[in-house]
Parts: structure tokens; sequence; C-alpha cells
């Protein structure tokens, strides 16, 4: 029993002592749950650190784009660079209601080529008319009173009334005025022509006044 006690001794001092000489090595450090903990190479020292590059401008020249010789002087002294671009849009408010007034007598162009209805031929004329009547009030008294623009409005205005009012008589009383004399007023080859003559005053009309600046 002794024998086998100082067996045992030996055994065990000879396990220590291995245990002891594994771990006398200074480059490895003892695992953890952190992961590696030996020493690391220092990367700052293996690593050139890149320039910042310069960037280029997309001209090679910029200075002279201000200078005198680069811009061109305003031509004032050219009487269509003054009246075009200098000068504002020289449309005056009479002009300006000329083209509303050459928009309605194309509309009512449109109906009698058309052969529209007297029903939508007099609301087109209705709509003229009140547009004619304040139009006369506006320039009662003005120098565009006596324009030719002005006098062909009133003229066709007048004359679109009067051939609505003949078509809308001729629906009510041709069936009564057929075989009289003043029947043949209302006959449709008599509306035919005074439609015909319309259309051609129209015409000339939107000329006048596509011409008036």
């Amino acid at each position: 029993m002794r024998k086998l006690c100082l067996i045992l001794s030996l055994i065990f001092a000879l396990q220590t002592s291995a245990y002891g000489a594994f771990f006398k090595k200074n480059d490895v450090k003892t695992e953890t749950s952190n992961g590696y903990v030996g020493t690391l190479p220092n990367l700052k020292n293996n690593v050139t650190p890149e320039e910042p590059q310069k960037a280029m401008p997309v001209f090679d020249k910029t200075t002279t784009f201000h200078s005198e010789n680069s811009i061109k002087p305003t031509p004032t002294d050219d009487p269509s660079f003054v009246n075009i671009i200098l000068k504002q849009d020289k449309m005056s408010p009479y002009v300006s209601d000329l083209q509303e007034f050459i928009d309605m007598f194309e509309q009512i162009l449109d109906s009698v080529e058309n052969n529209e209805p007297n029903q939508r031929f007099a609301s087109r004329v209705y709509y003229l008319n009140i547009n004619t009547n304040y139009f006369m009030d506006k320039y009662e008294g003005r120098t565009e009173s006596s324009y030719e623009s002005y006098k062909k409005i009133v003229e066709i205005s007048n004359r679109t009334k009067e051939i609505s009012q003949l078509r809308a008589d001729a629906e009510k009383y041709k069936r009564y005025l057929a075989y009289t004399d003043t029947g043949s007023i209302y006959s449709q080859n008599n509306i035919d022509k005074e439609l015909d003559g319309l259309k051609i005053d129209i015409e000339r009309a939107i000329t006048v006044l596509k011409n008036t600046r």
C-alpha cells in the first residue's frame, strides 16, 4: 500500500510539471470567450494613405469669358432692336378686343357654311350682339369709334341680327304667307341669298380686323 501511494504521487508530479511547461510560451495567451487576444501587427506602418485627387476644370480657360471682347454691345442704335426687343407688347386694348370679334365672326361663318339650324345660329348672333353693345359703350366718343374696324363690327352685328330675325319669322309665318307677295321674303331661296351675302360681308370684315394694328 505504501508503495502504491508513492507511485501515484510520482505520476501526479510529472503531470503538473508538463502542464506548467506548456503555458510558459510568451507569444500566445490563454484563449477566452472574447476570441483571439494575441498580438496583432501594426497595419498603419505597412499601408500608405492615398492623396486626394484634385478636380480639374471642365474648361481650360474661364478668365476671358466675361471679357469685353466676348460680349457684343447692345445695338441701341438699331431701330428694329428698339421696337421689337426693348418695347413692351404693343397690342393695345382695342386690338385685343378685335381679336375676340374675329373669333365670334368665324363661329358665325362656320354656322352659315355648315347650314346649322336657326336656333344655333341665333345663339351665336345673340352673343355677338351683347359683345358689340359693350364694345360700342366702351369706345363711344373715342378715336377708335371712327376706325373702319369699329364700323365693320357694328355693321356685321346688325346684319346678323336682321337675318336671324328673318329666319325666325320665316319659321313662324311662312305657312300663312306662302301665297302672298310678302311671303316671298320668307322663302328659303331668299333666306339662302341673305346668308350668302352675310358670308361675304363677314369674310371682308375679318380681313379688316386682322389688318388693324
